[in-house]
């Protein structure tokens, strides 16, 4: 099943989980949003393919079939006005995303994969994908927009390098969304750098007046305040090159501080070439 484009696309992990069907209806707004196309990309793990006998592999080949054609159903019925394309390819889940989204404008994949299905446990394909994909990741938790109106877009400004890249990423999210904003920043700014700061907030709310924009500064950390307020929150939006790396947000810290809530990932920077 092959229909490949070189048109500008959001990438979609698929593999048969409830949580793939919600990136795949995540990706599908962001698609009909930016007019880009929508590629769904289910992997045929072949990492033990001496082991396996042709009975197995068309099996899995039926299987990869079938959990693609269900995604493609549930995009389907949006009735969003997009481009769908789908691809089944045979090799290493991670390797071939990676190949997959390269160009790609968002690579989406569900927080939880069908071989880390307990409740809030991210997948170690999803955790893999943050560290390593040249381009933006959304880890997705859950496809709820009706329950998300009231629901804010968190920004993590963790440093100077980047903050006008994730603060515009999140605020366009949170305009896509009609979401209020919580732009949390360091707690100890003093004197000059605090005023600094007020006044480049200042500037994106000048920008950005349809939005209600607010700075939370962060007594501990990021963490602490997703544990807090996960409830309450539907994206964080944050910068690939964090201190202390995408690691904690998408490892076991991450799933503690948000389980049980709906709050998605969206890591918005590539990483620096070596």
């Amino acid at each position: 099943m092959l229909n490949v484009s070189g048109s500008p696309r959001i990438v979609v992990g698929i593999d048969g989980s409830p949580a793939a069907v919600d990136a795949a209806l995540w990706a599908v707004d962001q698609a009909a949003d930016h007019n880009l196309t929508l590629r769904l990309v289910y992997v045929v793990d072949t990492h033990d393919q001496q082991n396996v006998d042709p009975q197995q592999q068309a099996r899995r080949l039926a299987t990869a079939d079938l959990a693609m054609r269900y995604a493609l159903t549930a995009v389907e019925s949006t009735e969003k006005p997009v481009t769908i394309e789908m691809e089944i390819l045979q090799g290493r889940p991670v390797e071939k995303l990676l190949e997959a989204a390269g160009g790609a404008t968002l690579l989406c994949v569900g927080a939880r994969g069908l071989r880390h299905s307990t409740q809030g446990r991210i997948g170690s394909t999803a955790a893999a994908l943050s560290a390593a994909a040249h381009c933006p990741v959304a880890i997705v938790r859950a496809h709820r927009p009706h329950s998300c109106s009231d629901r804010a877009v968190v920004i993590e400004i963790a440093g100077p390098a980047s903050s006008d890249t994730v603060l515009q990423r999140g605020l366009d999210e949170a305009r896509r969304r009609h979401a209020p904003v919580r732009v949390l920043t360091p707690a100890r700014r003093h004197g000059d750098a605090a005023a600094r700061w007020e006044r480049r907030l200042d500037e994106w709310r000048r920008r950005y007046p349809d939005l209600d924009i607010s700075a939370v500064p962060t007594g501990a950390d990021t963490l602490d305040y997703l544990a807090a307020h996960g409830a309450s929150l539907q994206l964080l939006v944050a910068g690939r090159q964090r201190p202390g790396g995408v690691t904690p947000l998408v490892g076991a810290p991450g799933n503690t501080a948000l389980r049980d809530t709906d709050c998605s990932i969206l890591l918005c920077e590539a990483p620096r070439a070596l």
